[in-house]
C-alpha cells in the first residue's frame, strides 16, 4: 500500500483500487501467480467466494479482499480530475467489511487454501477510524476505529437498529479470530475534512490462531 501510494494516491472506484493494487502487486512481484475474483465455494454451502486479488508466489498463497468507501470529494490529481461520491451511511459498510473478514477466514479453510488473507479498508471518511462520541450505538460490534478489537465470537446489531440499516445485512457475523485494529495513513490533499486518506488491513492467519 505504501508503494502503491506513490504513484495512485487516489481513485475512481473500488474496481480502479482493485485493479491498481494487482497492477502494482504484478509489476513489484513478476513472479508471481496473480487472478482477479477468483471463485471457490464456500464450505457447508453452495455458494461462491469470489476474490478480489489472488496470489501465488512460490509456495505461499495470499487471497485480498478490499474496501473503497468516500466521502464526497473533487480532486485534481497528476492531471486527472477525480469526482468521489459520498458513499452514505456508515454501519451498512463496517458490517461488509467484517463480512469480507468472515468469508476470508471461511476461505483458508477451504481445498487448496490461501496461506493468509488480507481485508483492506480504504477511506477518506474520518468517522470510520474515529471512536464513537456515545455508548449506546446500533453498531457497537461492527465499529472499526483505531485501536478497537473485533471478533473472537459472534457480532451482531443491537436490538434497537433499524429495519433500513440491516436490510440483507441481518445475520450476525461469526469471527473465530481477535482482530486488533490498526489504521494507517494512505494519501494527504490538505487539511480540510476529506481530503486524507487512511486505510485498515486486517491479516487473516490460517489454523485460527488468536492474534496478539
Amino acid at each position: 500500500m505504501a508503494g502503491l501510494s506513490s504513484c495512485r494516491p487516489i481513485f475512481h472506484s473500488e474496481a480502479d483500487f482493485q485493479h491498481a493494487l494487482a497492477w502494482h502487486i504484478h509489476e513489484t512481484q513478476p513472479e508471481c501467480d496473480l487472478r482477479l475474483e477468483r471463485e471457490q465455494f464456500l464450505p457447508g454451502a453452495q455458494e461462491r467466494m469470489a476474490t478480489d486479488i489472488w496470489i501465488r508466489v512460490s509456495d505461499a498463497a495470499v487471497a485480498i479482499e478490499l474496501k473503497y468507501t468516500n466521502r464526497a470529494l473533487q480532486e485534481e490529481c497528476n492531471g486527472e480530475v477525480f469526482s468521489l461520491r459520498d458513499h452514505g451511511a456508515q454501519p451498512p459498510r463496517q458490517y461488509d467489511f467484517i463480512k469480507d473478514v468472515q468469508r476470508l477466514e471461511q476461505a483458508l479453510r477451504l481445498p487448496n487454501p490461501a496461506d493468509y488473507g488480507f481485508a483492506v479498508f480504504l477511506t477518506n471518511n474520518s468517522t470510520y477510524w474515529t471512536p464513537p462520541r456515545q455508548s449506546n450505538i446500533i453498531d457497537a460490534d461492527f465499529r472499526i476505529h483505531d485501536g478497537h478489537h473485533i471478533g473472537g465470537g459472534v457480532l451482531r446489531w443491537s436490538t434497537h437498529t433499524g429495519e433500513g440499516t440491516k436490510r440483507n445485512r441481518e445475520e450476525a457475523i461469526v469471527l473465530a479470530n481477535l482482530y486488533k485494529l490498526q489504521w494507517r495513513n494512505y494519501s494527504v490533499f490538505g487539511n480540510e475534512p476529506g481530503r486524507r486518506f487512511r486505510y485498515l488491513a486486517v491479516r487473516v492467519p490460517p489454523n485460527y490462531k488468536r492474534l496478539r
